[in-house]
């Protein structure tokens, strides 16, 4: 699905460069590295504070943590999506409130977030799933009307723009009142083990998350919040400070793939290309197809055969998941995301794909979609 190796490949002298600097300083833990990667990230996003973390799952978790959300308070979020969303929600005593997504862009249904508001709701958690925003302006004003907290999960859509109604332009995760993001290998910005950040505007909200993640310490082991222990260590700030350079190229790369594809498939009546938002740019984090009238189990099991790497993202929604079924959640409110789960089909995407490669990929597809 990705192909981490060729990537490395152009880049090598300056990874390895990087990579040696920190080996050589001894700093591995809070090292000026990861300061530089935070004041590199603040200046890309054009966002006030950024705080460095291990991983995605900490920083929605920390985020949680920093807005004081309290056991019993609902969250509202989608059921597409990668488990962590829901868990660091349940994992805080707070309680996960699902809604419906787009069929056309697999993104947050904003009229499914207004019917779900109740007196207990306290947040909202967009995903900008797949490589593109939610609506946020729809979002942000349904949040004011009812004084809650936004908390983008950016895993998949670091650097993307989203756009607003009077032109105006925002880097996704920097317009709720705090966004997450992944570093994980596979991401669009990925380092070479785990890593996270969090971002937002807000001081008092940057502070409190800065203390959090370092065991809820301002003075050493002087202990003013409950906090973790979840820091980016040094080697991968300074692998990410080096990818952060090639971001808005590889998402270009991204687009021109996801490009090819369309054209291939675009005139397909077995095979729905991913819908592009009017209000957000994408960078395709992944490229998914919905299907129609075939099995789309089988068409993985084909390309596996050809040794085309093709997954799955999500074949079991949140809200069917064993650890999630104590939640009270109407089937009938979450009909898209159903559908979805037994539709979509995600393809090889990633900076190095060649025409190709994309050709074997496109032929062996439309090999088995035409002779259904």
């Amino acid at each position: 699905m990705v192909d981490l190796k060729s990537q490395y490949e152009k880049i090598q002298d300056e990874i390895d460069n990087a990579v040696l600097d920190v080996v050589r300083s001894t700093q591995y833990i809070n090292g000026p590295e990861v300061k530089k990667f935070q004041q590199d990230l603040e200046e890309y996003l054009d966002v006030s504070h950024v705080i460095p973390c291990a991983n995605g799952t900490d920083a929605l978790q920390v985020a949680m943590m920093g807005l004081d959300l309290k056991p019993g308070d609902e969250v509202i979020t989608t059921s597409f999506t990668f488990v962590a969303t829901v868990e660091v929600i349940a994992l805080l005593g707070l309680t996960p409130v699902l809604v419906d997504v787009y069929e056309g862009t697999f993104n947050m249904n904003t009229e499914s977030v207004r019917k779900a508001i109740t007196p207990r709701t306290k947040a909202i958690v967009p995903v900008h799933l797949f490589g593109q925003c939610v609506n946020m302006e729809e979002i942000m004003s349904i949040a004011k009307k009812h004084n809650l907290y936004v908390i983008e999960d950016n895993a998949q859509a670091i650097g993307a723009d989203y756009i607003f109604s009077n032109g105006k332009r925002k880097k996704a995760g920097t317009i709720g009142h705090v966004g997450c993001t992944s570093f994980f290998p596979s991401k669009n910005l990925g380092c070479y083990g785990d890593g996270g950040a969090i971002f937002t505007d807000n001081e008092e909200i940057a502070e409190k998350i800065r203390i959090i993640v370092n065991h809820g310490m301002v003075v050493r082991y002087y202990h003013d919040y409950i906090g973790v222990n979840s820091r980016l260590d040094s080697i991968q700030a300074a692998i990410l400070r080096v990818k952060l350079k090639y971001l808005d190229k590889y998402a270009k790369l991204r687009r021109e793939a996801a490009d090819y594809y369309d054209n291939a498939f675009a005139d397909n009546a077995k095979l729905i290309i991913p819908e592009r938002s009017s209000f957000s740019t994408h960078v395709f984090h992944q490229y998914t197809l919905k299907t129609r009238n075939i099995d789309r189990d089988k068409l993985k099991k084909y390309l596996g055969s050809k040794n085309i790497p093709a997954m799955i993202y999500y074949p079991v929604p949140m809200h069917e998941q064993n650890a999630y079924k104590n939640y009270e959640y109407k089937k009938e409110d979450l009909s898209i995301t159903d559908k979805l789960s037994k539709s979509v089909i995600s393809l090889p995407m990633h900076t190095e794909l060649s025409k190709q490669q994309q050709d074997y990929i496109i032929s062996h597809v439309l090999d088995f979609v035409n002779n259904q």
